[in-house]
């Protein structure tokens, strides 16, 4: 059976109350494309704004710590998170797991947290430009994921393969390797729609999407921009393939 298409934007360090419009409108899209679940993973100091200005659309956390409250300065818990009105939160992006050095027990640990704050997770796996050269894409994502997930499964958690080198850059792979990772991800973990991550534009997602092996796309840059992200939506709004 086919599963809903899944349309999630990354913005990271970016946004603030001037930038509500572009939530708005984001949400107005949304609800023109009901086909498709769309939601937005926004700095922690937005989350409430965004919930109340943009109902119906889905807000998440960018990340979340591993223990519900405690001597954490600077961090956020996943309780935290629903209490502001996230839904969702997005856990072992490249640049926590690089930038920050968190590693797959880490995330296992963030995401049984996350599960049992009554949040969804998009879990994020992919290999480095070494990985990709080396031939081990298959085996660093299949370690990832078996790490990072330690068991859990389920209708609650989505799976966003992003390669390290094709994040914020122009390259991307091949369509049919996008597939053929996304078989992979289906046979390691069941029952998990599948996004793709790494430049997505409405240019690229057209043919990445066309070829049957995704549920949607993890998108970062093009999420700050409505008519940009509203055309990635657009064509993701297909009769079920």
């Amino acid at each position: 059976m086919a599963k809903r298409p899944l349309l999630v934007g990354n913005w990271k360090m970016h946004g603030d109350g001037g930038d509500l419009a572009v939530i708005v409108a984001i949400g107005e899209a949304a609800r023109r494309h009901p086909a498709v679940d769309v939601a937005l993973c926004v700095p922690a100091t937005l989350i409430d704004r965004a919930r109340r200005v943009c109902a119906g659309l889905a807000i998440g956390g960018q990340d979340c710590h591993a223990e519900p409250n405690g001597a954490h300065t600077g961090d956020i818990s996943a309780s935290m998170l629903r209490e502001a009105g996230a839904s969702l939160v997005l856990l072992g992006h490249s640049e926590r797991r690089h930038d920050h050095h968190e590693d797959d027990a880490l995330i296992a640990a963030k995401l049984r947290a996350a599960r049992a704050a009554g949040l969804e997770v998009v879990l994020c796996v992919g290999e480095t430009a070494e990985d990709h050269a080396a031939g081990r894409s298959a085996a660093v994502v299949q370690e990832q994921l078996t790490r990072s997930l330690a068991g859990a499964g389920g209708p609650g958690i989505a799976i966003a393969y992003e390669p390290v080198w094709a994040i914020g850059g122009d390259l991307t792979p091949e369509p049919t390797e996008v597939a053929a990772m996304a078989g992979l991800i289906r046979d390691t973990v069941l029952g998990v729609r599948v996004l793709y991550g790494g430049s997505v534009t409405p240019d690229n997602g057209a043919a990445l999407f066309a070829q049957g092996g995704i549920d949607g796309f993890l998108v970062g840059r093009q999420s700050l921009e409505a008519d940009a992200f509203t055309a990635i939506l657009k064509l993701m709004d297909v009769p079920t393939r």
